[in-house]
């Protein structure tokens, strides 16, 4: 089964992906993991990402897709796959399921996370990161022990500059921007589901689940 996790910034993907990841044997696939993998690695793929990745450019989408194509061989993918930050566009949509036709594969549902804009400026706007190790805290819902400090490794917490409320706002609206045709596009398809993204993430969890199981 292959499925794309679709939703703005803070909805949660990464959360459920995660979750969904040990319970249901799917993959979860980024394409941020896929670039510091292929760099890490040295694969000529990401030789020619990675000036790209540390520019700040767009990798264009051949190379993108050429790495999940790879990724798509390991051993872990043989139940499937999540896929998480990709496609961004329906440029990217129509990409991938060309490469996924030519294997003889498809993508089986696209499954939105819908979260309001202002919860999802509230849930942004107060989240925290370690610089080390990635772990994510929030000021509300999940601070750390001690503030300002990262419960696992003790590095100082930053929080990003585009994290700020008002720029959170802009944010959103541009990303909403590009995941709209992406909505339009699946549910052209017939294979879009909607979720609601504000309960907790238990609930969230159990109807991804039974969507999927369906």
């Amino acid at each position: 089964m292959f499925v794309v996790l679709l939703g703005l910034p803070g909805a949660g993907k990464g959360t459920q992906a995660a979750r969904l990841k040990d319970e249901t044997g799917l993959a979860h696939i980024t394409t941020g993991e896929l670039f510091r993998e292929n760099i890490r690695q040295g694969t000529e793929l990401g030789k020619k990402a990675q000036p790209l990745v540390e520019s700040g450019a767009l990798v264009p989408d051949d190379i993108t897709i050429g790495m999940l194509l790879d990724r798509m061989k390991s051993g872990d993918t043989s139940k499937g796959i999540m896929f998480d930050g990709f496609p961004r566009t329906t440029v990217q949509a129509e990409a991938l399921d060309q490469a996924l036709e030519a294997q003889g594969k498809q993508i089986d549902m696209a499954i939105y996370i819908n979260v309001g804009q202002e919860e999802l400026v509230s849930r942004l706007a107060g989240r925290w990161s370690c610089p080390k190790c990635s772990a994510i805290y929030h000021e509300k819902t999940q601070p750390p022990q001690k503030p300002g400090v990262c419960d696992k490794c003790g590095a100082e917490l930053t929080q990003r500059a585009d994290d700020r409320p008002d720029v959170v706002r802009t944010r959103l609206e541009v990303n909403l921007k590009n995941l709209q045709p992406l909505l339009d596009y699946y549910g052209g398809q017939g294979k879009l589901k909607e979720v609601d993204g504000e309960r907790d993430a238990d609930a969230i969890t159990a109807e991804i689940k039974r969507l999927l199981s369906e």
